[in-house]
């Protein structure tokens, strides 16, 4: 889930404007008949099928956002200072106190505490103030007219048209950001219809204007992806200068006790348990900037719930700083742009590496194909991108 708050910030979009060639809107209102037609079959009531899609028409803005190639790319400490402010965490502590035995009832129910869904609650929307205002339901129907991710968006429209037979939401409750996300966490209409749960006891399952449903919602969803309760998700820890740097990558987890022997230490000082409990090493700026060690939690929960690592590190660091952990050391990382990232994304294409696309964003192909370069040049390999390994490529060694 990518709330148009964070996606404004973050993406832009995530596909290729010209990857296929689709239809113009003159097809759309025999399409939608189809669809009407189909959403009968699949169990949705004629009168709701009939409420919320007649009148209905293609939206070319919805298209258009979603085709653009643009990118913001920012950095981790960059993204994390601007959405993990001093406001955001003085709202998201008085939310906590305020809220406190709801909070207190849901990790009991479902294992996952306060700080987790504030940090997200904060993130998605500004805990509900920011949700989007576009037709849900149009832009999920134009969506699913465009031929690129049909079968996607399709089965998003018909959930969404579910949750309204459900009456869980009024059709003009349907508001959100381009994809189609709704309510106070930005749920997809078919994890929506899914995991959202009535739990102010009122008979329907409202994302939009309760927070007890919301957050139990969040929490229900959160521990459907295997959350472990009790468990840490991410802590902040200071590195020495001798790791061996290819290992720190959020896909390796090792024991503790790999971490302890080689001189891991928490912000107090205090050497990490030298335990069997797996973590990975998480450098986000790479060896000089912050570090942390990333558990299971972090890893099967927090990227599968949004897959950029700089949003989900940040949603990680800004729940533990609600759980009473210290501001952040930020290191002195290297200044590297995102044109200074293209640069190295193109020569590491030209040397046949596959990055992912040439966009700036330190995705997880990036940092393996940095990280190969780095073995290769017998530079420091932490994945993360240098001048000295530019400029080793750019003389072509």
């Amino acid at each position: 889930m990518l709330a148009g708050l964070c996606a404004a910030v973050l993406f832009g979009s995530a596909t290729s404007a010209h990857a296929v060639q689709c239809p113009g809107p003159a097809g759309f209102n025999k399409w939608l008949q189809g669809f009407k037609q189909r959403a009968i079959a699949e169990g949705v009531s004629p009168q709701t099928v009939n409420s919320a899609l007649n009148g209905v028409t293609y939206d070319p803005r919805v298209v258009a956002k979603d085709r653009a190639q643009g990118v913001f790319a920012q950095d981790y400490l960059t993204f994390q200072n601007r959405m993990v402010n001093k406001n955001r965490l003085a709202s998201g502590r008085a939310r906590l106190q305020k809220y406190a035995p709801i909070f207190e009832k849901i990790e009991q129910q479902y294992g996952v505490p306060g700080p987790v869904l504030v940090a997200y609650w904060g993130l998605e929307t500004d805990f509900g103030a920011f949700m989007g205002n576009m037709d849900s339901i149009r832009s999920l129907a134009t969506l699913s007219y465009d031929c690129r991710r049909s079968e996607e968006f399709s089965a998003q429209l018909l959930d969404a048209l579910k949750v309204l037979d459900r009456g869980d939401l009024q059709r003009s409750q349907m508001k959100g950001p381009t994809h189609g996300e709704v309510g106070q966490f930005q749920f997809q209409p078919s994890t929506y219809y899914n995991f959202a749960v009535d739990y102010d006891g009122d008979g329907r399952r409202d994302l939009v204007r309760s927070v007890p449903d919301s957050l139990a919602s969040a929490a229900n969803y959160i521990a459907s992806k295997g959350w472990q309760a009790g468990q840490p998700w991410l802590e902040e820890v200071i590195v020495p200068q001798n790791l061996p740097w290819d290992q720190a990558d959020v896909t390796i987890q090792r024991p503790r006790l790999f971490w302890s022997q080689y001189g891991v230490k928490y912000r107090n000082g205090q050497p990490v348990p030298a335990d069997a409990m797996p973590a990975a090493l998480l450098l986000p700026m790479g060896r000089d900037g912050p570090a942390f060690l990333a558990y299971p939690n972090f890893i099967n929960v927090y990227l599968d719930w949004n897959n950029s690592l700089v949003y989900s590190t940040a949603a990680g660091y800004f729940a533990t700083r609600l759980a009473g952990a210290p501001p952040l050391r930020t290191g002195n990382p290297e200044p590297f742009s995102a044109e200074e990232t293209k640069q190295l994304q193109r020569l590491l294409v030209q040397r046949g590496y596959d990055v992912g696309k040439v966009d700036g964003v330190i995705g997880a192909a990036t940092r393996d194909s940095i990280r190969a370069m780095q073995l290769q040049y017998g530079l420091p390999a932490d994945g993360y991108p240098s001048h000295a390994l530019l400029r080793k490529m750019q003389a072509g060694g």
